[in-house]
């Protein structure tokens, strides 16, 4: 086998679609993939074939990513590492945050340790996340924006963020920073914003929006952010290592825009769409400058929203066993700055 991958988390939303791209393109590569199988995690995710016949180019290990002693043996079988497993909802931060910080930042930590000890390995992508960022300070928020976290996922994930970024200044970790923004596309869990307006119109159901829908966030679609880490993992390493890339569309669209692109195209009436309040520590918007990766890699975003859109919403449609297991995770209570507990 010419590569080793370790694949932490990918058995979720990004690292199942990145498992699935690297056993599609890569047949002589060899896929380790580690996952704690949380609410979040969900082995239908992952090729049947590959999971009934684990053999040399493929092994599934149950377990977690803060487990020194299987971190370390699954590190000496590897060359790259891209390390996906994480808490990610930030409304589910506000809800109940420790794990996060356990998870998001001792995690990363135990990898990046059990590397530093034991070497021998050429790359580790950590995937971070435009969150750490907070509200745009500028038109357009390029690597060396400001980390100002609002949400105690944010600031988990800002944490793990410098933590690698340490570990390059102190060690010389082999470490690529990426900073993907907003996620979408099959597969991703229904608490995310468009598979939850999806799913709510294929049940029936009215659409949940905080505040007036104002917040805005830069989409992009999931196999736009896999075809990078592929770019990655195969550039001259002197391009890549010790560095930090935006993944992302340049667009921004706020929430309320992306209800009416759902409802119009599946048919649906908009005065189905209704208003919760304002999320705690709400981003106010995001839009992600890309040009660093474009100029070092040549990458660029290729799907476009109304291609991805269309695409997501045909595989909910196609798959509901996929997915109807997890309608009741949609909404979690939350206590609001004014005290009044609500469903988000």
């Amino acid at each position: 086998m010419s590569k080793t991958i370790l694949v932490t988390g990918g058995a979720g939303f990004i690292g199942s679609n990145f498992v699935r791209y690297m056993l599609d393109n890569y047949p002589d590569y060899r896929i380790l993939v580690l996952d704690n199988l949380t609410y979040a995690g969900d082995l239908a995710r992952l090729p049947a074939t590959a999971l009934q016949h684990q053999e040399e180019r493929f092994r599934f290990w149950y377990g977690s990513v803060c487990n020194q002693d299987l971190v370390t043996m699954l590190v000496k079988q590897s060359n790259v590492i891209v390390h996906f497993a994480a808490e990610t909802h930030v409304t589910r931060s506000i809800f109940d945050n420790q794990l996060f910080f356990h998870t998001d930042v001792l995690g990363t930590q135990t990898l990046a340790n059990s590397i530093v000890q034991n070497g021998g390995i050429d790359m580790f992508i950590h995937i971070s996340t435009s969150e750490v960022y907070g509200t745009a300070l500028a038109p357009a928020m390029t690597e060396d924006h400001p980390l100002n976290p609002t949400s105690p996922y944010a600031s988990a994930k800002c944490g793990a963020d410098r933590l690698v970024y340490s570990y390059r200044q102190t060690y010389r970790l082999p470490s690529v920073i990426v900073r993907p923004f907003n996620q979408y596309g099959p597969l991703q869990h229904l608490e995310k914003v468009v598979p939850r307006f999806v799913t709510s119109v294929l049940l029936d159901e009215e659409l949940t929006v905080h505040g007036k829908g104002d917040a805005s966030r830069d989409f992009l679609h999931v196999d736009d952010t896999v075809a990078a880490l592929d770019a990655i993992i195969h550039a001259e390493p002197e391009k890549v290592l010790g560095e930090t890339f935006n993944i992302a569309s340049g667009t921004h669209r706020d929430v309320l825009s992306i209800a009416h692109d759902i409802t119009d195209r599946m048919g649906y009436s908009r005065k189905r769409i209704t208003y919760v309040g304002e999320r705690p520590g709400q981003v106010a918007r995001h839009t992600g400058d890309w040009s660093k990766i474009n100029r070092l890699l040549g990458w660029r975003p290729r799907v476009s929203w109304e291609d991805g859109l269309q695409r997501t919403i045909d595989w909910f449609k196609a798959n509901p066993a996929a997915w109807s297991h997890q309608t009741w995770m949609r909404y979690i209570p939350i206590i609001t700055a004014a005290g009044k507990v609500e469903m988000h």
